[in-house]
C-alpha cells in the first residue's frame, strides 16, 4: 500500500516537470509575466495644470414679465419721445401784451345761443361774396361762414384745406388778424390741422361775432389776413338781400 503510494507520487512530480519543461520550452512564463505588465495600469506623471479661470458673463437679472413690459415700454416710449420731438416744429406761443388798459372777456352765455335763419346765412354769405369780388386779384382770400363752434365754447376756426396747403405756411406760425379799423389779433396757426386756434377767441369776442355772420379773410401778407365782417343781423327780422 505505501509503495503504491510512493509510486503515484513519484509520477505526478515527474509529469509537473515535464511540464515545466515544455512551457520554458515554449517560453509561457515569460509571455505571461508580460502580458500581466501590460495590463497593469501605469501612473502618469503629475501635469502643472494651471488653474482654470471661470469666464465672466453678464447675466441678466431675473424679473417678472410685467416689471420687463414696463420697462421695455417706458425705455420705447422714451425713444419715441425723443423722434417725436425732433419731427415736430416748436411749438408756437401768442407773445403776451401788457396794456395800461387790460381787457377781460367774460365767458357767454351758451344757454341764450341764437342761430342764423338758412335765409339769413345765405345772404350774408352772398353779400360776402360780393365784397370779395371788389377786392385786389393779386392777394388770395376766402369766405367763412360762421358756426356756434367758431363764436362759442370751443372757439376753433377751421380753414379752407387747399387755401392752407397752397398759401400759408408749412409749419405752425403766429397769423395777424387785422380788422377794418386797422387793430389786430395775434392767433396760432396750426399747420396740421389747418385752423386757428389760441387767439382767435379774443377776435372773435372783440367783435361780438355770431352764428351766421360771414367773414372774408385777405392774405395781404404771408402771416397777416385782412378780415372784412359782413353781419347776419343786417338780413333778419324779414329784411331782404
Amino acid at each position: 500500500m505505501v509503495a503504491a503510494k510512493l509510486t503515484y507520487e513519484e509520477s505526478r512530480r515527474k509529469r509537473l516537470e515535464e511540464n515545466n519543461e515544455r512551457l520554458k520550452a515554449l517560453n509561457l512564463p515569460l509571455l505571461s509575466q508580460s502580458l500581466r505588465e501590460s495590463l497593469t495600469p501605469k501612473s502618469s506623471p503629475a501635469k502643472n495644470s494651471k488653474p482654470r479661470r471661470l469666464r465672466e458673463q453678464q447675466v441678466a437679472l431675473r424679473r417678472s414679465i410685467r416689471v420687463a413690459n414696463k420697462a421695455a415700454r417706458s425705455q420705447d416710449e422714451i425713444s419715441e419721445q425723443a423722434v417725436t420731438h425732433e419731427a415736430v416744429s416748436p411749438k408756437v406761443g401768442i407773445p403776451r401784451v401788457v396794456t395800461s388798459d387790460r381787457i377781460h372777456f367774460k365767458g357767454r352765455d351758451l344757454s341764450n345761443r341764437v342761430y342764423a335763419s338758412d335765409e339769413a346765412r345765405t345772404c350774408s354769405m352772398e353779400r360776402a361774396g360780393e365784397l370779395q369780388a371788389s377786392l385786389e386779384p393779386q392777394y388770395p382770400s376766402f369766405l367763412k361762414s360762421m358756426l356756434q363752434s367758431h363764436v362759442t365754447g370751443g372757439f376753433w376756426l377751421g380753414l379752407p384745406g387747399h387755401f392752407c396747403k397752397a398759401t400759408l405756411p408749412k409749419s405752425d406760425a403766429i397769423m395777424t388778424l387785422a380788422d377794418e379799423e386797422g387793430d389786430e389779433y395775434p392767433t396760432v396757426f396750426l399747420a396740421r390741422k389747418t385752423g386757428l386756434s389760441g387767439g382767435w377767441k379774443r377776435f372773435s369776442v372783440a367783435h361780438n361775432l355770431v352764428d351766421g355772420d360771414a367773414l372774408v379773410f385777405q392774405l395781404i401778407r404771408p402771416t397777416k389776413f385782412k378780415v372784412y365782417i359782413v353781419r347776419v343781423s343786417s338780413f333778419e327780422e324779414g329784411n331782404k338781400c
